[in-house]
């Protein structure tokens, strides 16, 4: 029997679609889906905010307001976790909260490819972040900053198992970020892609069966609504946790 997908685990797959080598210049490029899917989120991110200016304009477009409200999502984020005196960091929040949105959603695309289920991708992000939060912190503090790993009024006998504790917390970050987004994306996909299948069966599979599916077809769609969301509430989630940690190594809290 001729199934709609070999493996769930298919969709994951990192593919080659243009390589370019030249022995002569040692020079070896490859051009993958992965790469393709985010070209294409940073396209669209450039698409849409070119289109949301509206300076010429009394009356605000429909993507203006868009535009506008993840802008303010995203600044009283900022103001609420780090603070208004440092919104300095508002930027880079703003553009991670919609690289993150975008390749999630680009990702819900039928026969697309999803770059947050790049381990690439994701856990690459969240070690860029752990490394730059990190140093902002020795940058702001100096040595003090391994103050961070003592808590305050710590008893002298416990301080060795809390300094420990507190480092492997603090270590936990370089990748957290990255498996949290990792694995909601991979199993949503991957259930998607499995009730896809049993569905492509049941239409295709006489008359009978195609109005018998129609009831599992609705819950499919409500599958789909809310993978949907869990992408925009993981870009979320993601830009609140970096803000923490951007408030700790600022504040050493």
């Amino acid at each position: 029997m001729i199934t709609w997908v070999q493996s769930p685990l298919e969709q994951f797959e990192v593919i080659s679609l243009l390589q370019i080598s030249s022995p002569l210049l040692h020079l070896n490029l490859t051009f993958t889906n992965l790469g393709l899917f985010t070209v294409l989120a940073v396209v669209i991110l450039t698409v849409l905010h070119a289109q949301g200016i509206n300076n010429l304009s009394l009356v605000s477009s429909r993507i203006s307001m868009f535009i506008e409200s993840i802008y303010a999502t995203v600044q009283t984020m900022v103001r609420d976790q780090i603070g208004i005196r440092n919104e300095v960091y508002f930027p880079f929040i703003y553009s991670l909260f919609t690289f993150i949105l975008v390749i999630n959603l680009v990702g819900n695309v039928s026969y697309g490819f999803a770059p947050g289920t790049s381990a690439v991708v994701s856990i690459g992000i969240s070690l860029i972040i752990f490394f730059g939060v990190t140093l902002l912190g020795f940058d702001r503090h100096g040595i003090h900053f391994f103050s961070y790993f003592v808590p305050a009024g710590s008893p002298l006998a416990l301080v060795p198992a809390l300094i420990l504790i507190e480092l492997m917390s603090y270590l936990a970050r370089a990748v957290s970020l990255g498996v949290r987004l990792f694995a909601n994306l991979v199993a949503g996909h991957s259930l998607m892609i499995i009730l896809g299948g049993f569905l492509y069966q049941g239409f295709s599979s006489g008359l009978i069966m195609f109005f018998v599916t129609l009831l599992p077809f609705a819950f499919f769609l409500a599958i789909i609504g809310l993978e949907v969301a869990v992408s925009c509430i993981q870009a979320y989630v993601w830009c609140v946790l970096t803000c923490i940690y951007i408030k700790d190594s600022l504040d050493l809290h």
